[in-house]
């Protein structure tokens, strides 16, 4: 199975840089989301997670470090969590890392609610963004 990487862009609208490495199985979705077309950007993404947790019986760190996503973002976020809950109850290992702002409650927020609606364990990180 191939790595997926996807440089990010800035511009009207934002996409999130991507790298998911099918060999060590950490995965990092990283920038901002904010997309015309969410489902053409994301279902490669998730395609590539639903391929690589049938095909491969390793451990799978997520990172999320994004600093802006807008809604249809927030469901393409939710769909890959929930990609990764299946795998877990299947009996694959994963762990989820939830970068956040220090000072964005709302991403923050994001994430516990993910939680609380797929009962499922996300590690909360804050940084400090330099701007």
């Amino acid at each position: 199975m191939k790595n997926l990487s996807i440089e990010g862009t800035k511009g009207i609208f934002f996409t999130p840089s991507v790298q998911f490495d099918a060999q060590t199985g950490v995965c990092e979705l990283a920038g901002e989301s904010y997309l015309e077309d969410t489902v053409a950007f994301y279902n490669p993404l998730l395609q590539w997670l639903e391929q690589y947790t049938k095909e491969i019986t390793k451990n799978i760190v997520f990172s999320f470090k994004l600093t802006y996503f807008n809604t249809s973002s927030s469901k393409a976020i939710v769909d890959i969590v929930k990609i990764l809950k299946q795998y877990q109850n299947e009996g694959g290992k994963v762990e989820i890392n939830w970068y956040y702002p220090e000072d964005n409650y709302d991403i923050l927020a994001e994430a516990e609610d993910i939680m609380s609606y797929l009962k499922i364990h996300i590690n909360l990180i804050p940084y400090e963004l330099n701007y």
